[in-house]
């Protein structure tokens, strides 16, 4: 077998590597399968296509790392800082992300899919085209992300902040948005089919999802649970609101043009934008 040294460190599967520095080494397509890097400094490694399964990344710091592709299928990563990395196309299957730090970082296409994400910070993170189906991302800072074309298909985003998210085209079907902040989000063309973003109710605490000036134009809200959702100045131009629940929901000032209101059910607290008829766009009043 050869033996590879990088910086001093024997680099293999099951290494330990707690605590080593590799600033900037380059870890191109290596193996550190079941590695030990706790607390280890990696910022500015190239991990390139690097293979990490099961590896230990607690507290490390990755920060401007390349993981291009890289494969942390089950990797723990808690409380790792991987601000301003690289994580284009990588594989993240089950890894764990507790509190961990991705302000900046790059998940174009990444795979996230059954990740544990509680805590984490994605703050201005790109997670374009990012495979999130079915991800807990409850509570999360996803201020200002880039999550265009993403698959979040069942995923848990309540009471996340997207604030100036990027949710164009992105798949929320049935997504759990519950007292999300989605003020001036992004979701044109978003598939938002049986979502829900209506009241919380737990005990004392009541919520719904806050919309506030978010761009809906052409979203698909088929089914939605958009019950006392706040949809204050909302663009909603050519949306799909077919059988959507509206009861509570504040639409004053919100953009209703060529929305489809068929079959969607409002109750008499229902706020409408000044001169809209609601009765005309077939909606049900219950």
């Amino acid at each position: 077998m050869v033996v590879v040294e990088v910086n001093g460190y024997t680099i293999e599967p099951g290494a330990n590597l707690a605590g080593a520095n590799l600033t900037d080494a380059n870890l191109q397509e290596a193996n550190l399968t079941r590695a030990n890097l706790q607390e280890a400094n990696l910022t500015g490694a190239d991990l390139t296509r690097a293979n990490l399964p099961r590896a230990r990344l607690y507290e490390a710091n990755l920060s401007g790392a390349n993981l291009q592709e890289a494969n942390l299928t089950d990797a723990d990563l808690d409380r790792a800082n991987l601000s301003g990395a690289n994580l284009t196309d990588a594989n993240l299957p089950r890894a764990r992300l507790y509190g961990a730090f991705l302000g900046g970082a790059d998940l174009t296409g990444a795979d996230l899919n059954g990740a544990y994400l509680c805590g984490a910070d994605f703050e201005g993170a790109n997670l374009n085209g990012a495979n999130l189906n079915g991800a807990n991302l409850n509570g999360l800072n996803l201020t200002g992300a880039n999550l265009g074309w993403a698959d979040l298909t069942g995923a848990n985003l309540g009471w996340a902040d997207l604030t100036r998210a990027n949710l164009v085209r992105a798949d929320l079907t049935r997504a759990d948005l519950e007292g999300t902040n989605l003020t001036g989000a992004n979701l044109e063309g978003t598939n938002l089919t049986g979502a829900n973003l209506g009241w919380v109710d737990d005990d004392d605490l009541r919520s719904s999802a806050n919309l506030t000036r978010a761009n809906l134009q052409e979203a698909n809200l088929t089914g939605a649970n958009l019950e006392g959702a706040d949809l204050t100045g909302a663009d909603l131009t050519g949306a799909d609101l077919s059988g959507a629940d509206l009861s509570g929901a504040d639409l004053s000032g919100a953009d209703l043009e060529e929305v489809d209101l068929t079959g969607a059910t409002a109750d008499e607290k229902t706020v409408w934008p000044e001169g809209f008829d609601p009765l005309y766009a077939e909606v049900i009043f219950e």
